[in-house]
């Protein structure tokens, strides 16, 4: 750990995620003091609707921060500042009064699937994603727009501003509509190159600029938090770094700031990125390519089934091991780690593809469904549930793949977020990537590059290069030959299978929903 000159400072990162908001409280030299988080409610009346009550998100920020701050702070004047990280491609409609109209749509939303192809024809969709940087997926807020546009005009019409949920805590904080490259490079209407709106998105979604929010770097400072500031307990001039995504800051967060080091995160969703010099888009559009300042750019792949996979597991097939935690006070998903863990690498034939939620990268479909492969008489629970895992993994090297192409190959890769917990998670991932793997002893990914990026946004660090020294102790996992082996096997037939599945994705959902109209 580098010693700081600033040892008695201290800063909070802030990260807005799927499930909760957490606030974490650092020393200069990024060592954890405290943290707090709250969870808030997914509202999902119907599988593709998937939102957020912005104001329970509010509130959650407000007491996570008010809380750290409380129990981790000794001397309010040692805070210098609070930073943001936040999921991407949510989208709320706000009217002229700053009111929301909608919900904070989230990222997996999709009720905008039937509109994919009416965009694709509307322009030269390659051209758009190059600019862009965004795939063409219903996770877009361009998607959203149109949606909104096509099948809530009483909606989009009453609209002043459309914008993600970390411009409305902003807003709510200071009365002014700002958002960072990264954010607004993940909603599709942003211009890689000029660093600024895309008018043709723009038209295509039938937006004006006055409708968004002003584009600022991801290191833009404010002063002069309102009434949250005694909520918080914080003072009303402390410095606020607007900061970036939760994908760009989680590889800040673990080092992987260029493109020798790989950074993979599973949560409920998951992601595989690298950090390079200039914009890249992939030629076939499987990769997003995101912003984080004007000479660093995140390249990657992200995922829609990491954890949920695992939840859905624990809530449908694991009654037994769930009831087994309560009496032993344990984490129910350490239990079913354990029980995978009695079966070989490989699942004994048993393959399982984990598009629960449809897919984004490596498929970029949202029709695309999960499957296992080769069950037979002999698997057993154990069995399921390690191909779940091994499926989370292999879906992730499938991804690495197509980075690999664009990027070059990386000599390690840093892991980081809730998966990273599990010593079998993480013993999986080294032998399917054929590579050692490092973890941080913090899982503080995202709010840690939160906070370092707002420890140099304030000049606290001189560049963002020092921030791979401020990283506490890491562990590695090294392959294991056998395993190895085995999974060089397995993973040509899970490709083999994607192919062959792929086209039937969408008739299977085209027959649900005629079967659901009925």
């Amino acid at each position: 750990m580098v010693k700081s000159k600033h040892i008695s400072e201290h800063i909070i990162g802030i990260d807005i995620g799927t499930t909760s908001a957490k606030a974490v409280l650092f020393t200069a030299a990024g060592k954890v003091v405290g943290e707090h988080s709250i969870g808030y409610s997914l509202l999902s009346p119907q599988p593709e609707i998937q939102e957020q009550d912005p104001d329970e998100i509010y509130r959650a920020v407000i007491g996570s921060v008010r809380e750290v701050v409380k129990r981790g702070l000794k001397q309010a004047d040692s805070l210098i500042g609070l930073s943001f990280s936040s999921a991407m491609h949510s989208l709320i409609a706000a009217d002229c009064q700053n009111r929301p109209l909608t919900n904070s749509i989230t990222w997996a939303d999709r009720r905008s699937i039937r509109w994919v192809k009416y965009l694709q024809q509307q322009c030269d969709a390659h051209a758009l994603y190059t600019r862009t940087g965004t795939p063409i997926h219903p996770m877009s807020p361009l998607l959203k727009l149109i949606w909104l546009r096509k099948e809530r005009s009483e909606i989009f019409e009453q609209a002043a501003k459309f914008i993600s949920i970390k411009e409305y805590v902003i807003y709510r904080w200071f009365q002014q509509y700002v958002v960072d490259y990264s954010i607004a490079n993940a909603t599709g209407l942003f211009n890689m190159k000029t660093l600024d709106w895309d008018k043709e998105a723009l038209a295509l979604a039938g937006v004006t600029p006055a409708q968004l929010s002003q584009i600022v770097p991801t290191t833009h400072t404010i002063v002069g938090v309102n009434s949250a500031a005694d909520e918080m307990g914080i003072s009303a001039n402390l410095p606020v770094v607007i900061g970036s995504s939760d994908g760009v800051l989680a590889n800040l967060g673990v080092g992987a700031i260029d493109t020798s080091t790989v950074a993979v995160t599973v949560g409920t969703s998951g992601a595989i990125r690298a950090m390079v010099d200039k914009p890249k888009t992939d030629e076939q559009e499987r990769l997003f390519c995101y912003a984080l300042s004007e000479d660093r750019w995140l390249v990657g792949g992200a995922i829609n089934n990491g954890g949920i996979v695992l939840r859905w597991v624990r809530d449908n097939l694991a009654d037994s091991e769930v009831a087994t935690a309560r009496l032993l006070k344990k984490d129910a998903y350490d239990i079913l780690t354990e029980i995978a863990s009695t079966v070989p690498a490989g699942s004994e034939g048993l393959i399982f593809h984990p598009y629960l939620a449809g897919e984004r990268a490596p498929l970029w479909d949202a029709n695309a469904r999960g499957s296992f492969f080769g069950l037979s008489l002999n698997h057993t629970k154990p069995h399921l549930v390690r191909a779940v895992l091994e499926g989370i993994v292999y879906n992730l090297y499938s991804v690495s793949v197509t980075l690999q192409e664009l990027v070059g190959p990386a000599t390690n890769i840093r892991a980081t977020g809730g998966f990273a917990r599990s010593p079998l998670w993480r013993q999986m991932l080294a032998d399917v990537f054929n590579q050692t793997v490092l973890f941080p002893e913090s899982t503080q990914g995202s709010s840690f590059g939160a906070a370092a990026l707002g420890l140099y946004a304030l000049g606290r660090i001189s560049s963002l290069d020092e921030v791979p020294k401020m990283i506490g102790n890491t562990h590695s996992h090294e392959p294991i030959a056998e395993n190895v082996e085995r999974y060089k096997v397995v993973l040509p037939l899970y490709m083999q299978l994607i192919d062959k599945f792929a086209p039937l994705y969408g008739e299977i959902a085209s027959d649900v929903a005629k079967a659901q109209t009925d």
